[in-house]
């Protein structure tokens, strides 16, 4: 076996960024992964950065995979995807609800050409409820989860985060339910649909918000409160000598906390003694800790003597920083890749990791339409003529690759 999913072929019809996280991942584990995109390509491929028209954004997300680009509203485009569910493991979606269903590849559909086949949709807001024909994107989904209203300052407007939570939050689910459903289907349970959404995906992530907004009756009403955590004390980023940094001494942690820091007096104090206390006064315990904080020698000191009494602590780093932080290096949480058309550049690698797979796989992101022939030739048994006739036709879609993308 090349990697543990050696041997699954996927068929995936998804574009932005939510079905291909979630596929980039499979075909990172190994499988087959058969990326089918209509006429213009996956939106994403306009998306920056662009290199001669190549965009760096496209090719983060889907390395490893096999290209195919076809118009799936002729006959013919319907028949070469029908033929290809009949080989695969896996079809992945993520198209509005219903849009599949239209094109003649709903669930009924695909099950009855291959009853072993697990489906997934990823949507927004899932395949049914009152908002499920609504478009969205992550931030879309976030909005409505109740989680935008969590990130900012008091009073002020919420933040708008700068990387994609919800959608590779969501891919990662996508993945994790196919896995189980692939395992299921292996014990003999057959094929499945299953559906993930970055509504349900971003709500999963509350840990505290939920529970403490139902329990209390609505007497807490959970909402953004800047840089520090409102329902724990001392937790949030606090201002060194030169920079702000990450202290997180939760709960048990705060008699030694109180130790390291030169403050015994705290740890019983009763506006301090438990966690409810900490965190009604913890605008006190802010001004505590900054004092502390700028009063040491240097922020690498402060970090250093938290780190040695194994309170977590951490500078709050760049993303310039983190791609050259010899820990993310070393563990190549951050990548290099060698792309054909863009050369040699950073990516954020593969976050699982199997003992039994230790390494990683060379994998290249396509041209559109790249493995036209091989795939429909390999899987489908078309001739050279007819994929030119399709080709003629309009029906199948490429452009060339350039000279130096050869090989």
């Amino acid at each position: 076996m090349k990697h543990i999913l050696d041997g699954i072929r996927v068929l995936d019809i998804t574009q932005f960024l939510a079905g291909p996280a979630a596929t980039r991942l499979l075909a990172e584990m190994g499988a087959e992964v058969i990326k089918v995109e209509f006429p213009g390509g996956d939106p994403s491929r306009l998306f920056p950065f662009l290199k001669d028209g190549r965009s760096a954004y496209f090719v983060q997300q889907n390395r490893g995979k096999k290209a195919i680009c076809l118009d799936p509203k002729s006959p013919e485009g319907l028949e070469i995807l029908k033929g290809l569910l009949a080989k695969c493991d896996v079809f992945i979606e993520n198209f509005a609800p219903g849009v599949i269903g239209r094109l003649g590849l709903g669930w009924d559909e695909v099950k009855a050409i291959n009853p072993n086949i697990v489906m997934c949709s990823i949507s927004a807001f899932g395949q049914t409820g009152p908002l499920a024909a609504l478009p969205g994107f992550d931030n879309i989904g976030q909005a409505y989860a109740g989680v935008t209203s969590m990130i900012g300052e008091t009073g002020k407007t919420p933040v708008f985060p700068q990387l994609a939570l919800g959608d590779i939050g969501t891919g990662v689910h996508a993945a994790a339910a196919i896995g189980f459903a692939l395992f299921h289907r292996e014990r003999g349970g057959g094929g499945q649909y299953v559906e993930v959404s970055l509504l349900d995906t971003y709500f999963h992530h509350h840990d505290a918000n939920v529970q403490v907004w139902s329990l209390s009756k609505g007497e807490i009403k959970p909402t953004r409160s800047g840089s520090h955590f409102y329902a724990t004390a001392p937790a949030g980023i606090f201002q060194g000598k030169e920079m702000p940094i990450v202290i997180l001494p939760l709960l048990n942690m705060w008699p030694k906390f109180c130790e390291v820091i030169g403050r015994p007096d705290l740890i019983h104090h009763p506006r301090y003694s438990d966690n409810s206390r900490r965190a009604e006064n913890r605008h006190e315990l802010i001004e505590i800790i900054e004092g502390w904080l700028q009063a040491q020698e240097s922020d690498v000191e402060s970090i250093r003597i938290l780190e040695e009494n194994r309170l977590p602590v951490a500078p709050i780093l760049s993303v310039e920083q983190a791609c050259q932080h010899p820990h993310l290096i070393e563990r190549e949480t951050v990548r290099w890749i060698d792309d054909r058309g863009l050369g040699r550049f950073q990516i954020p690698g593969m976050p699982l990791r199997f003992s039994a797979f230790p390494g990683h796989l060379d994998l290249d992101a396509p041209f559109l339409g790249e493995h036209n022939a091989a795939v429909l030739g390999e899987y489908l048994g078309y001739s050279k003529d007819r994929i030119a006739t399709l080709e003629a036709m309009g029906v199948l879609v490429s452009e060339p690759i350039p000279s130096r993308a050869a090989g």
